[in-house]
């Protein structure tokens, strides 16, 4: 088995109110990066910057490092469109990252990096794969994308009151910049990130393809954005089975409609809680009162230590370590 991570930036994340995917924007391009390296090394090595929400929510990142090291998984980060360097050892899939989705082709490379993906996935000597993404406003560009497929248009948000209203007025306007209209991408999932995407979604849509293709068990590590990852694989016209892995914080956001999405798109839907309620630590508290909620994986990495018979205290305990040990470090490296 391996976690694959897939990583980019979308300047869609700089609209204010989007996302809480880092401090503040000059931050947040910088997070996916750090993502990367606590997955791989267990705190930053070169990244700036401890991605953190603008009241402290640690990245999801530290979860799914914790059940890495109780299990001790190999990874693969996947390089879409990263907007700053890592440390961390990566596959590149696309060299650029998105643009404003209110642009006509927020991203033109969007076919490129479908293929290269694929082509990873199709290589890949794994029996089984995780894949999981990092890209802040990514929940964003997902409606955009399942807007222009004519899907389900419900996302969920890093952020505990889900801006969805803004979210919807933002791809109304990527609509129009693109001169679209709900639906008229369906079938042709290449259009639908070029025109109101973003490059992670493409990654993630590509690997997917290409590990199904040669029978390859795929489960998609995350919430909506998955789903919109999903959504492509489907408008692609694969109909594999796929598994869908998402956290409880998810499951229980009324705005998010998980388990209609799953339904709607034929993913088998995990669920895992986390249990953070039992941790009496402030930066799972963060999480309870709904910040963040998924990302980097987390969904995916506890439905592992869950089926490996791992408690969920024991996650906990990691977790804090991960946590700790993360908001202590020095960048080793400068980039």
């Amino acid at each position: 088995m391996r976690f694959v991570l897939v990583a980019g930036c979308t300047r869609t994340a700089e609209i204010d109110g989007i996302s809480a995917a880092g401090a503040d924007t000059d931050v947040m391009v910088h997070t996916p990066s750090a993502d990367l390296e606590i997955l791989e090394y267990g705190k930053p090595t070169s990244s700036p910057v401890v991605p953190v929400s603008p009241t402290g929510c640690p990245t999801p990142a530290v979860v799914s490092r914790a059940v890495r090291e109780l299990l001790g998984f190999e990874t693969l980060g996947v390089d879409a469109g990263l907007g700053s360097p890592t440390c961390a050892p990566t596959v590149t899939v696309g060299e650029e990252s998105g643009e404003d989705v209110r642009r006509s082709r927020p991203v033109p490379d969007a076919e490129e990096v479908f293929e290269n993906a694929t082509r990873l996935g199709r290589a890949l000597p794994d029996d089984e794969i995780v894949v999981g993404e990092t890209i802040p406003g990514g929940t964003t560009t997902a409606l955009g994308v399942l807007t222009a497929l004519g899907e389900r248009t419900t996302v969920s948000s890093s952020l505990p009151e889900n801006p969805l209203a803004l979210k919807r007025d933002v791809v109304n306007d990527a609509l129009t910049a693109s001169d679209l209209s709900k639906g008229d991408a369906a079938g042709e999932p290449i259009a639908a990130v070029s025109r109101v995407g973003d490059p992670v979604l493409a990654g993630v849509a590509g690997t997917t393809i290409g590990a199904l293709e040669s029978g390859t068990d795929v489960t998609l590590a995350g919430g909506t954005q998955l789903a919109a990852a999903a959504a492509l694989v489907r408008h692609a016209g694969v109909d594999d089975p796929i598994s869908l892995a998402t956290t409880s914080f998810v499951a229980t956001d009324e705005t998010a409609a998980i388990e209609k999405s799953a339904a709607d798109l034929d993913l088998t839907l995990t669920v895992t809680d986390p249990e953070f309620a039992d941790g009496d630590y402030p930066a799972m508290d963060a999480y309870v009162a709904g910040e963040a909620k998924e990302g980097v994986g987390m969904g995916g990495a506890l439905a592992l230590a869950d089926r490996a018979g791992v408690s969920m205290a024991a996650v906990r305990d990691r977790v804090v370590d991960v946590y700790e040990r993360t908001t202590e470090a020095e960048p080793a490296v400068k980039p």
